[in-house]
């Protein structure tokens, strides 16, 4: 049956309709006969005990520079509709939090994708501490001599904030490097979370693969190669991306998240491997399917749909 799919995410008509998974998976969705309602997250909104959006009926095409049309703008009852994808990018703050509590007061008689409740509770750099087997050396501190000590056993480190996105605000400081206090300060001085602090992987230089899981199974691959002197190897910080195979170690690492992960209505979720770590578990708005479908033609946004749609058979 048709379904009504409503989309909470940043400016549709901004996006680059080549990498961007939200597009991806809206237009599958289209293209499987469900309607799609947009609506940025400043516009979602309780009122006298309904959750509302205010927002625009869209239609989907893959022609660059035109590729939505929007219908009247509206007010719609989100609990109205079938699913609702929460994809707006990070920063995880309290905006973004704030429309997880909303979203589950709808969840699950309208099927939120991912979990609300669970997207709130295990946040990407947080939920890999339940699994200190398969990720590298951590710790999470706003305390500068803990972070110190941390430097002193393992001399080379990435330093990160821990609600940042797309490679923003990652550090490497090297056994050389006499920039933490300064760094510290800096951070510090913008908000009062911590911070993240793992060891240096040195395989980092052949790649920070991201593997991609559907309802806790995985699906594919895709290795993203950090540029010439560059740490970072996210493609919003210039990572190239590129085919790659999952190893034993990947499917070791998947079987033992994915399980967790479908349990909690984690349906679509990117998770970050570096040589045999495990560094970072995506679920607030991950990204890849485009690049795994031209490198493979691994449709996972079909496969994504599949699931929903038994779901909502269900």
């Amino acid at each position: 049956m048709p379904l009504k799919v409503a989309l909470q995410m940043d400016p549709i008509g901004s996006v680059n309709i080549n990498a961007d998974s939200t597009f991806r998976i809206a237009l599958e969705a289209q293209a499987r006969g469900h309607s799609l309602f947009f609506y940025t997250p400043d516009k979602l909104a309780f009122i006298e005990g309904r959750v509302m959006a205010r927002g625009f009926p869209i239609e989907l095409r893959r022609e660059v520079g035109n590729h939505v049309t929007y219908g009247p703008e509206t007010q719609v009852d989100l609990g109205e509709f079938d699913v609702v994808w929460l994809r707006q990018d990070p920063p995880f703050d309290m905006g973004y939090i704030t429309t997880t509590h909303l979203l589950d007061m709808i969840h699950p008689k309208t099927l939120v994708v991912n979990d609300p409740f669970w997207v709130r509770n295990y946040p990407e750099k947080l939920l890999v501490l339940q699994f200190p087997q398969l990720t590298p050396p951590t710790a999470i501190a706003r305390d500068l001599q803990t972070i110190r000590e941390f430097k002193a056993r393992h001399g080379d480190i990435i330093l990160k904030p821990l609600y940042g996105n797309g490679g923003a605000g990652v550090f490497r400081l090297d056994p050389n490097d006499r920039n933490l206090a300064s760094l510290y300060e800096m951070f510090t001085g913008i908000n009062r979370e911590p911070l993240i602090v793992q060891k240096f992987l040195p395989d980092v230089s052949k790649g920070d693969k991201r593997v991609i899981l559907v309802d806790g199974e995985p699906v594919g691959a895709i290795n993203r190669v950090p540029q010439a002197g560059e740490t970072r190897s996210n493609m919003h910080a210039g990572g190239r991306p590129e085919k790659v195979g999952l190893t034993p170690r990947d499917l070791e690492i998947c079987a033992t998240i994915g399980p967790v992960l479908r349990e909690h209505g984690q349906v679509f979720v990117g998770i970050d491997v570096i040589g045999d770590y495990l560094t970072e578990i995506n679920v607030t708005s991950p990204t890849g399917i485009q690049e795994l479908e031209r490198f493979d033609g691994t449709n996972t946004a079909e496969r994504i749909w599949q699931v929903i749609e038994a779901k909502r058979a269900g």
